[in-house]
């Protein structure tokens, strides 16, 4: 372990659009509250990395280059300050950091060691293990449910909507119709049905939520509704989204969007992993070691078949 004064770490650095390097970064100084981390897995998000990676990421505050990804990691606390000591030893999950002295942390997870305050580091059982990278998205699945009534329909059956449904069924609520046009990913249905757009004569759906992050979906989606059904966008949608109004009008159609996960979607998430109502298994595809990385985003972001890519920094000091 470092000395408390001179922590530094070795992250994943977007340098600019598909530019990507693994370097050693100085981190900031440990605050009485925080906790240092040693990272075990970090997984890659195929929505909002890939944007990073592609440079269309729309601005929001802390964006720019260089840049440490990630917001999925997992870990064991290994040093605290003077107010977090009785934590030392805790598998944590850690939705990203803001920790580095030269490169910016709007996400910040991709490294072997991050400091984060104490409140921002969420302890889970090391029984999770890897599995545990996939919590920032549960969260976010449920947080699209929890906004209203259970979706009928989900679009698109990657991890999202994997555990859209997934969540849909562990909360009690009848098993929902998935929609996945590429035949690859039709499989792995856990208490529900996955059929192609076309195959679905069905238009009274009450919700349909969408985790396909197309933005040209809304009318084929509206045109599917009941009377007064709502459509939750739960992707992240880098074009602007429109639809025509007469079917809207007619529908009374509601447009709901889903943000990113609240703490009470958190707990609510690890409550039902912990007693078994959501399964995490069979959703992460690829796992390269950390100093794969490049290959491991690339990988990512043209495999159709990679469901979920995680990185592993067991082997780094």
């Amino acid at each position: 372990m470092a000395e408390m004064s001179n922590l530094d770490t070795v992250a994943v650095v977007m340098e600019g659009p598909e530019r990507l390097s693994l370097r050693r970064l100085a981190l900031l100084p440990l605050a009485p509250s925080d906790v240092v981390v040693d990272i075990e897995w970090s997984g890659i998000s195929t929505g909002t990395e890939r944007l990073l990676w592609t440079g269309r990421m729309p601005s929001f505050p802390g964006m720019g280059y260089p840049l440490v990804p990630g917001y999925e990691s997992v870990g064991e606390i290994v040093a605290a300050g003077p107010e977090a000591k009785g934590r030392i030893g805790e598998h944590v999950f850690v939705p990203g950091s803001s920790c580095f002295k030269d490169a910016k942390g709007l996400f910040g997870g991709a490294a072997r060691r991050l400091i984060v305050p104490g409140t921002r580091a969420f302890p889970i059982s090391s029984d999770v293990g890897e599995h545990g990278v996939l919590i920032a998205l549960a969260a976010t699945a449920y947080h699209a449910i929890a906004g209203g009534p259970p979706p009928d329909l989900i679009v698109g059956h990657g991890v999202l909507g994997r555990l859209l449904a997934r969540l849909t069924v562990a909360i009690g609520a009848p098993a929902p119709t998935v929609w996945e046009t590429n035949t690859a990913r039709s499989a792995g249905a856990m208490g529900y049905a996955v059929v192609h757009p076309e195959a679905d004569e069905r238009r009274d759906y009450r919700v349909i939520c969408d985790a396909s992050g197309d933005s040209g979906i809304l009318d084929t989606l509206i045109s599917r509704l009941a009377r007064g059904g709502e459509v939750v966008l739960a992707g992240f949608y880098e074009k602007p989204l429109s639809f025509s109004f007469p079917p809207s009008f007619m529908r009374e159609a509601r447009i709901r969007v889903a943000a990113e996960w609240k703490p009470e979607d958190l707990t609510a998430t690890l409550a039902a992993i912990e007693d078994g109502r959501l399964n995490l298994t069979e959703l992460i595809t690829h796992c390269f070691d950390a100093s794969q990385a490049d290959e491991a985003y690339r990988t990512a972001f043209a495999d159709s078949s990679c469901l979920k890519m995680i990185l592993d920094w067991r082997h780094f000091a």
